[in-house]
């Protein structure tokens, strides 16, 4: 266990770096837990803001002050549900969207190099168990 321990250590502290590098590449205000933020409403938009909030484990005034921080920054815009007057929907602009992809195009390339030795089965059972473990409760 000290081993794990100490290997998702590294991996988080290395995570949160990277972050922080990822989201100043999208815009140079963007703050370091937003990039996710980008990359799970690239993949299920629109969403709701408590859809978010739950997902990332986070109380609604926290997601809600990033969104908002976002949407200063043209990389997010609001709608209104339709199944629900009263909330909104959350998904990225054109210009959000083309930042976000010209930012992922560079770490897929990098994570491409970094795991180039290493064997395809390897790499997806990588991700399986990451997956895994990011399920856990």
């Amino acid at each position: 266990m000290d081993a794990l321990e100490r290997e998702l250590t590294v991996l988080f502290r290395r995570a949160r770096a990277a972050s922080g590098e990822l989201a100043r590449a999208v815009h140079p205000e963007l703050e370091p837990a937003a990039y996710g933020l980008l990359v799970r409403l690239e993949e299920t938009e629109p969403e709701r803001a408590t859809e978010l909030a739950a997902y990332f484990g986070v109380g609604k005034a926290t997601m809600s002050r990033q969104l908002r921080a976002m949407e200063e920054l043209g990389l997010v815009t609001r709608e209104p549900d339709p199944a629900d007057g009263r909330a909104f929907l959350m998904r990225l602009t054109a210009e959000g969207r083309e930042r976000f992809a010209r930012v992922r195009t560079a770490r897929r390339e990098r994570y491409l190099r970094q795991l180039t030795a290493w064997d395809r089965s390897d790499v997806a059972e990588l991700a399986r168990l990451l997956q895994r473990l990011n399920n856990e409760e």
